[in-house]
């Protein structure tokens, strides 16, 4: 396992241990599975782990603390989220300090060393392309990101129950944007990296929203990545591993298992397996310190682990898998 250097914690491993796949959040798996791929990452010289309480309500963050109870944590780095929404000013900080506290609970810690705010930026009184329903649970609107989560998050700081605070990189790109070129700008911000440019499922904030200009603007201000969806929701991979949700929610993530096509094509004529060609196409982008990985067990894992083995991809092969999503 390689080493990058990522601001927060100095050094990182190229590959972070997600909480999706280990909250059972989706695919097949069982919590005792979930656990050995804990121990497994460990293992493989994996150091970061990040989770956050939707990631089965909260089982992630059980499974993390079940898998490293008694075991040293002085080398291991650890990141959960909120997902806050839009709060009354007053009770930002009391949503945040709860959720962290039953967090820590949960993973049997007493600090994170990066908390992230889960919901995605908008400007005020932005509209959602779609699920709009989802505005004021799931979006966090500038005014309150600027006058009380930040605010807030520098108060846990101080507190000591968090070393650093982050977003991520979903949203209003505009909003997005603004939050980057802040004088307090964020310490990590998780940027989605992967051949499609999308972010499927998960961007319902904005018709259009590109992914790459997130990046671009983290890269020009040099503020610490991380990379996430680098197999955007199995649409990367050789097959869908769930099932369409009944309401829809997931209908672009489907879509782009479709437009794949030719990137299995393509990885198929490399000899080489999607998933394993996607991660290390998100491995490449320049200033990704880690990319955050979605495994449920301990097969995909060790795919990854393979993936990151065998380097980045060069400048001409990125182009043609560029390419051939293009056409």
């Amino acid at each position: 396992m390689h080493f990058r250097n990522f601001k927060p914690f100095s050094k990182v491993s190229a590959l972070t241990l997600g909480g999706g796949g280990i909250g059972q959040v989706w695919g097949e798996t069982t919590k005792e599975e979930a656990i050995q791929t804990v121990h497994s990452a460990l293992d493989h010289g994996i150091n970061h782990f990040d989770v956050a309480p939707m990631y089965g309500k909260g089982e992630a963050e059980r499974v993390l603390g079940e898998s490293l109870n008694g075991k040293k944590k002085d080398n291991l780095f650890f990141t959960t989220k909120c997902q806050l929404g839009t709060q009354p000013e007053d009770e930002v900080y009391d949503k945040l300090n709860s959720s962290l506290t039953k967090s820590l609970d949960n993973m049997k810690l007493n600090k994170v060393n990066l908390f992230l705010l889960h919901s995605q930026l908008i400007e005020d009184n932005y509209k959602l392309f779609k699920f709009d329903e989802l505005r004021g649970k799931s979006a966090t609107t500038l005014s309150c990101f600027f006058n009380s989560v930040i605010p807030a998050f520098e108060r846990l700081i101080k507190e000591g129950k968090i070393d650093h605070w982050g977003i991520g990189g979903l949203g209003q790109e505009e909003a997005i944007i603004k939050a980057l070129a802040h004088n307090h700008p964020p310490s990590a911000v998780q940027c989605v990296v992967n051949p499609l440019n999308s972010a499927g499922a998960i961007g319902y904030v904005s018709e259009a929203f590109n992914p790459k200009a997130i990046l671009l603007e983290c890269q020009q201000r040099d503020i610490p990545i991380l990379a996430i969806r680098a197999v955007q929701a199995g649409a990367l991979t050789s097959s869908m591993d769930r099932l369409p949700h009944s309401s829809g929610f997931d209908q672009s993530d489907f879509q782009d298992f479709e437009k794949a096509k030719s990137f299995r094509d393509l990885a198929h004529d490399w000899d080489e397996s999607p998933a394993s060609l996607a991660h290390r196409y998100a491995l490449s982008a320049a200033g990704v310190a880690s990319v955050i990985l979605g495994v449920k067990n301990r097969k995909e894992l060790n795919e990854c682990v393979e993936a990151e083995v065998k380097g980045i991809l060069s400048k001409t092969e990125i182009q043609q898998i560029d390419g051939c999503l293009e056409n």
